[in-house]
C-alpha cells in the first residue's frame, strides 16, 4: 500500500469445479469436491482468492483477480499434460491421440495473446472482484482432437482411456464482466490459434508430418 502497488492473483476456472451452472459466471460459487484427487489444486486457488479478498477488505490493498480458462499457445512445455500440447505432440509424432472418457466433455480454449491483453486491461482499471478471462468458443474434447489431426495432416487415430475422477463435464466462461469493464473479448479464433501453435511445435519437436 505504501508504494501504491496492485496485487495480482492468477486464479483459475477450476474454482468452479464440475459446474452446475453453464456458462460459468463470476458470482457462481462452484461445485468442487474438497477431498477429491483434484482438490489440492482447486481448493488452493479458492483459498488464494479468499485470503486475497480478505486482505483487500481489511487493509485497503488494491487487488486484481483473474479466473483463467484453458489457455494455449507456442512455447508451452509439450510434456505438461495439457490437452492442446498432448494432442499436438501426439499428432506430430504420428501417435494416437488420447481422449479420456467419451470425449463429450467440453473446454473453452483461449490463445495466450488474448489472455495477456485481458490481464493488462484489468491492471489499468479499478475493479477488485474476480474476472473470467476465457474464450466462450466451446469445443468437445473429441472435436478438438479431430481438429488437431486435420490441421497437422497427421495419420493419427484416436484412443480412449477412463475419465479421471471429478473431471469437469463442461467448461465455458461467461465474459459479460470482461466485456463491460475491460472492453475485452478474445480475438483469436481457436482454429487460427492452433495453426500458430502447431507451427511452433512442428519446428520445436523436429517432426516431419
Amino acid at each position: 500500500m505504501r508504494q501504491r502497488a496492485r496485487f495480482f492473483l492468477a486464479s483459475t476456472s477450476e474454482v468452479y469445479g464440475d459446474p452446475a451452472v453453464h456458462p460459468q459466471v463470476e458470482s457462481y460459487w462452484g461445485n468442487v469436491n474438497p477431498i477429491g484427487p483434484r482438490s489440492v489444486y482447486d481448493e488452493a486457488k479458492r483459498y488464494a482468492e479468499a485470503i486475497t479478498m480478505s486482505y483487500a477488505r481489511s487493509s485497503g490493498l488494491s487487488v486484481r483477480v483473474v479466473r483463467i480458462f484453458n489457455t494455449y499457445g507456442p512455447r508451452m512445455d509439450p510434456e505438461d499434460g495439457r490437452v492442446v500440447t498432448n494432442f499436438i505432440a501426439q499428432a506430430l509424432g504420428q501417435r494416437p491421440l488420447t481422449i479420456y472418457g467419451d470425449g463429450g466433455q467440453t473446454r473453452s480454449l483461449q490463445y495466450v495473446d488474448d489472455l495477456v491483453d485481458g490481464i493488462m486491461r484489468l491492471m489499468d482499471v479499478e475493479w477488485t472482484s474476480p474476472v473470467n478471462l476465457g474464450n466462450p468458443e466451446e469445443y468437445t474434447i473429441a472435436e478438438l482432437a479431430s481438429l488437431v489431426i486435420e490441421l497437422t495432416g497427421s495419420p493419427s487415430t484416436i484412443v480412449t482411456e477412463p475419465l479421471p475422477v471429478d473431471d469437469p463435464r463442461r467448461r465455458k466462461p461467461d465474459i459479460a464482466v470482461a466485456r463491460r469493464v475491460l472492453g475485452w473479448e478474445p480475438r483469436v479464433p481457436v482454429r487460427q490459434g492452433l495453426v500458430r501453435t502447431i507451427a511452433h511445435y512442428r519446428e520445436r519437436l523436429s517432426y516431419a508430418v
